[in-house]
């Protein structure tokens, strides 16, 4: 995921969700249209249910115990046509729309299958639309097939040890050598970067610049000399998500590895966080809305004091205003993503999305274990992962504290 600097919102470029008007696709009876894509997003909605029933719950604890999941679900999620759904037939991608894609994240998140969910967004929702809206003809069709199969997973190698939301702060460097560019430097905290076969790396190119405009994407084939894979994190959640150090040393690329233009990087990492930020914003009210019914379903049955809990007006009480906040945040994610699909969602307003809704999703995730007592801190109970998991939600992709200074920049300019 992605954290930036503190920098002014720049204006935002949307392609068209589907790349060719809805009365082609619906006809020009809107309801019609509604009554479909309901139709087609509930279908696909119980195939992602299924997908995570099969291949993923039976293991799920295990994978997390062994703090990475195997690289052949990678292989199974796309077989099932779950990675990048929103990709173009052209590259082989079933040409969905964002809602599709959105579907994948929720269903992972309201199963509490969060350490799945987030590669796959990173692989699919990130990576995969940096290709897509800034790569080559060639970059595209050289990556994006095989992202879609699952044979290649992305990565984006941004954060590094000393600069942390600080992206003017990069270190990581790309000289100029002949007609290649030589890499060196490192990178932490960097999502699949144990199964990664492709990385997106953020290099400065222009150290005389500011990094805002002396910054340059690459894209690195893991398997390019001097490109070395660190140890895999130790995290408090989210376990089963491999998060790595990555080094380069010497890491030759040749300048058709360029995605996007020469230190024009930024604009590119800025033209997508609208994307990323939303994403995190569904995964929050869904993950939300998940622990609250495990929640619901265990004070039917606990008992105390010789009733269930449920019969305890506290636990009314602390149900009624989780249930409260998750439904108020639901709204206001389908509202963002209304105006994404329509490209007319801001700066401002998925900044306010994914602070609040992320704050919703700890406030929740606590409430919830309080109510299992005692039992909802041990790892056999699901409440306890939804509340660990939930702890990063606040900083990546910009923390909340970077939020709220976005905000306030927007009122009071």
């Amino acid at each position: 995921m992605i954290d930036e600097a503190l920098i002014e919102p720049q204006p935002q470029t949307f392609l068209s969700p589907h790349g060719v008007g809805d009365e082609f696709l619906y006809g020009a009876d809107p309801l019609k249209k509604e009554i479909k894509m309901t139709e087609e997003l509930e279908l696909f909605r119980n195939n992602v249910r299924r997908f995570i029933a099969d291949e993923v719950a039976p293991d799920y604890e295990n994978w997390e115990r062994a703090e990475i999941f195997p690289r052949e679900l990678w292989l199974a999620l796309g077989r099932q046509g779950l990675l990048c759904v929103d990709m173009p037939e052209t590259y082989g991608g079933a040409g969905a729309d964002f809602l599709f894609s959105m579907i994948i994240q929720e269903e992972f998140a309201r199963a509490n299958f969060v350490s799945v969910g987030g590669p796959v967004s990173v692989h699919s929702d990130i990576v995969a639309h940096y290709i897509l809206n800034y790569g080559t003809e060639e970059q595209k069709r050289e990556y994006l097939p095989r992202m879609i199969t699952g044979e290649c997973v992305g990565a984006v190698a941004m954060t590094e040890p000393g600069s942390g939301s600080d992206l003017q702060g990069i270190r990581t460097t790309a000289r100029r050598d002949g007609d290649d560019f030589l890499i060196n430097g490192s990178k932490t905290f960097i999502t699949n970067g144990q199964h990664s076969d492709l990385v997106i790396v953020v290099a400065r190119t222009d150290l005389d610049v500011p990094g805002s405009r002396g910054t340059t994407l690459f894209m690195v084939d893991s398997s390019t000399a001097g490109f070395q894979r660190g140890r895999n994190l130790e995290k408090i959640g989210l376990h089963a998500s491999d998060t790595s150090e990555l080094f380069f040393d010497d890491v030759r690329v040749p300048a058709s590895c360029i995605l996007g233009q020469l230190d024009q990087g930024f604009a590119v990492l800025m033209g997508e966080l609208q994307r990323e930020r939303l994403a995190l914003a569904v995964v929050a009210v869904a993950a939300a809305e998940g622990i609250l019914d495990e929640t619901i379903a265990y004070v039917k049955e606990r008992k105390a004091f010789g009733a269930p809990l449920s019969e305890l007006q506290n636990t009314r009480f602390k149900l009624a205003e989780a249930a409260t906040d998750a439904r108020v945040h639901r709204s206001f994610v389908e509202e963002c993503k209304r105006l994404f699909m329509a490209g007319e969602l801001d700066v401002t307003t998925v900044s306010m999305a994914k602070a609040s809704t992320t704050e919703m999703q700890c406030r929740v995730a606590d409430t919830c274990l309080q109510l299992h007592g005692g039992y909802g801190y041990m790892r056999e109970y699901g409440v306890s992962r939804a509340y660990v998991d939930a702890r990063v939600q606040r900083i990546y992709g910009g923390t909340s504290e970077i939020m709220r200074e976005l905000i306030s920049r927007s009122l009071l300019s």
